[in-house]
């Protein structure tokens, strides 16, 4: 893993257009630093015990989690913690139980991925009266209740901006009608529809532009089977339907199978989000077009590193965004992770 120096010398680099599927490496905070403990305490251990951290998912069946999960770890380890793992199913109640748990614990450090950008304050607030650090990363806290030490995640404004500049690629000379497909209670897909929003806004405002007019925005809870039912009730209400944004990967697979149980594969077009594995893959088939990517192996070894900086009394940003890049069909045939083994 890189030092710190190495990692912000990495954050000041910009990737070199946006279809090199390579991450723009600079990060920023925003807002006032917030402080982490005084006195410059040792950081990973107490006692010659490894602190513990806390970290409850949105979900592992969705590879985009697991992946940071994974990097958390391996991070963790490398600095001498130990990360307690846990599903929150998407469940606001599950998760608010699961944190509860870490409080029975004693972890030292909590982090989510919020099953409910709002709901979830109950819980925080709970943690911060035990004395307890909560860090978020991907999906932000959006309410009042607690108090979110640090935020690290994609900019997902950005990065919803880049799928309406694709969208508007494909279809700006013609206009057409398009469907998104959204998880809205989730920050960050909040987010992306956002700035998709407002790109396509600004675009239709100009005269003489063929308009590229969003029809219905569909809830498909980030997931590949709601996916697929918001896809087919959307070509059920739009027959003529030009194209779709997905908010994630799994909801872009479950719209493609739609398209191609309803014969529409070859004329509605998709736009993810992403860049999960079996996204890229789909990128590389041609079932998707592109997706904005993120970058999760960066933002789970990140959250580590505010934790451990935390602890050894360094100030952090409250927030750490990671640029999106968009990723299309000749990044997927020059990337490593894509390639076949010779036989």
């Amino acid at each position: 893993m890189p030092s710190r120096r190495s990692f912000l010398t990495l954050l000041s680099l910009v990737a070199a257009g946006c279809n090199s599927g390579t991450a723009p490496n600079n990060n920023t905070g925003s807002g006032t630093p917030a402080p982490g403990p005084s006195g410059g305490v040792a950081a990973a251990t107490a006692g010659g015990t490894k602190k513990k951290i806390g970290f409850s998912t949105l979900t592992l069946t969705n590879p985009f989690f697991r992946i940071i999960a994974d990097s958390m770890t391996a991070e963790a380890t490398q600095l001498g913690y130990e990360v307690v793992l846990v599903d929150g199913e998407q469940d606001v109640n599950k998760q608010t139980a699961q944190v509860e748990d870490f409080i029975t614990q004693g972890v030292s450090a909590i982090v989510l991925n919020p099953c409910d950008s709002k709901g979830i304050g109950t819980a925080i607030r709970k943690a911060n009266e035990a004395g307890i650090p909560v860090f978020t990363n991907d999906i932000k806290y959006d309410g009042t209740d607690g108090t979110v030490v640090c935020h690290i995640a994609t900019d997902n404004l950005q990065g919803g901006q880049l799928a309406a500049e694709a969208m508007l690629k494909m279809l700006a000379e013609t206009g057409g009608k398009v469907a998104v497909i959204d998880y809205p209670d989730v920050e960050s897909c909040q987010l992306r529809v956002k700035g998709f929003r407002e790109v396509l806004d600004a675009h239709n405002a100009k005269p003489d532009t063929a308009k590229v007019e969003i029809v219905t925005v569909l809830n498909g809870r980030g997931a590949r089977e709601a996916g697929n039912s918001a896809a087919r009730d959307a070509l059920q209400a739009h027959p003529d339907l030009s194209a779709i944004f997905a908010i994630n990967d799994p909801s872009a697979l479950g719209a493609r199978a739609a398209l191609e149980e309803a014969g529409r594969a070859e004329t509605v077009k998709i736009i993810g989000f992403d860049g999960a594995p079996e996204g890229k893959q789909a990128i590389l088939d041609g079932r998707i077009v592109c997706d904005p990517i993120q970058f999760p192996e960066r933002m789970g070894s990140e959250t580590v590193v505010m934790i451990d900086k935390y602890f050894r009394g360094d100030e952090l940003a409250p927030q750490i965004l990671i640029p999106s890049a968009l990723y299309y069909q000749a990044d997927a045939q020059k990337d490593p992770s894509l390639q076949q083994p010779a036989k």
